[in-house]
């Protein structure tokens, strides 16, 4: 047996807790909210999403039907890839060019500017 499985297990755990994290971010959802779905405390989500508690295969479950991501998808599996555009697609395709190019404009000032509330630091990574 491998010396690197304990490391690779917390990349492993560290990873999923990223994409649990970024999933939630992306529909718009407060850890409170993913709390009241999965019926734990708000606490237990945080330390889900920063690797500090694992995550059962039920609770999984329930997080890829929230999230509306293939649970092999938020276990990083090749080939589980999501195209993350096509609800903002969606949103727009209705749009006129005009609007749509408004829209790209924004998106282009979000990528520029960073996340929200993030420091200059978090921003730099």
């Amino acid at each position: 047996m491998s010396t690197d499985a304990p490391d690779s297990d917390a990349s492993e755990e560290m990873a999923l807790a990223r994409r649990l994290r970024g999933a939630r971010e992306y529909i718009g959802l407060l850890q409170e909210d993913v709390a009241t779905a999965l019926d734990i405390p708000r606490a237990s989500v945080s330390a889900i999403e920063s690797g500090k508690r694992r995550v059962s295969s039920l609770e999984l479950r329930r997080l890829g039907r929230l999230y509306r991501r293939p649970v092999a998808w938020l276990l990083g599996e090749e080939g589980a890839e999501v195209d993350m555009n096509v609800p903002l697609y969606r949103a727009t395709e209705a749009l006129s060019d005009q609007d749509k190019e408004q829209v790209l404009r924004f998106a282009e000032f979000l990528a520029g500017a960073g996340r929200p509330g993030a420091t200059r630091t978090e921003q730099a990574e």
